[in-house]
């Protein structure tokens, strides 16, 4: 477990689990919605890791958490329309569903080329992000009954074993996100969540 200040990341302690990121390692980390389980969106077996112990069937996809929207670009198909809906949004508590482009690893695709990128407003994973100069894969942290867990001391419980590093960022009061596909330009609201989804309905 490394605590880390959650309003002003010591930079010392984002590059220690960055360190872990780059050795394939996999880690359980604050966003602004939930605590997020990831590793590096390059790490393969990571990936694999990840389905595995989350008992996570192979045909959901999962998604990543990018920088900023210049990094969106790299990895997906990102049209006049969808970045200056995301630019209004981001970072915030949204999952945008976009055309992956050819970097996005395949594993994480399964049923089709479309993949879910977040630029959560938090800033231990945005500097973690920035710092690992990657996306960092990101699915939900649950209880074997399906809960989200907000609280690092009831995560460790759960999931100490599982993983190479758990980072403390505090408490938070867990809220998936809203997820909302851009796909072709129509917007489909696929999850209702913590994002206010009223400007598109």
């Amino acid at each position: 477990m490394l605590s880390i200040n959650s309003q002003n990341p010591q930079m010392r302690l984002i590059k220690k689990a960055v360190d872990v990121l780059r050795d394939g390692g996999i880690i359980i980390y604050p966003t602004d919605t939930v605590y997020g389980l990831g590793c590096d969106l390059s790490n393969k077996k990571g990936i694999e890791k990840i389905y595995e112990i989350k008992r996570r069937n192979k045909k959901q996809p999962l998604s990543f958490i990018c920088s900023d929207l210049k990094h969106i670009s790299q990895y997906a198909k990102v049209t006049d329309y969808a970045y200056k809906t995301m630019k209004r949004l981001l970072p915030g508590s949204y999952t945008f569903i976009l055309e992956a482009s050819r970097l996005v690893p395949k594993i994480i695709l399964p049923k089709r080329p479309t993949t879910g990128i977040r630029v959560p407003d938090n800033n231990i994973c945005m500097a973690m992000v920035r710092e690992l100069g990657q996306p960092i894969i990101s699915t939900s942290v649950k209880t074997a009954g399906g809960e989200d867990l907000g609280n690092p001391y009831i995560i460790e419980e759960y999931w100490g074993k599982l993983v190479d590093l758990i980072i403390d960022g505090g408490n938070i009061i867990p809220e998936p996100s809203s997820v909302i596909s851009l796909v072709d330009d129509n917007i489909e609201i696929l999850r209702i969540g913590k994002g206010d989804v009223s400007a598109f309905i």
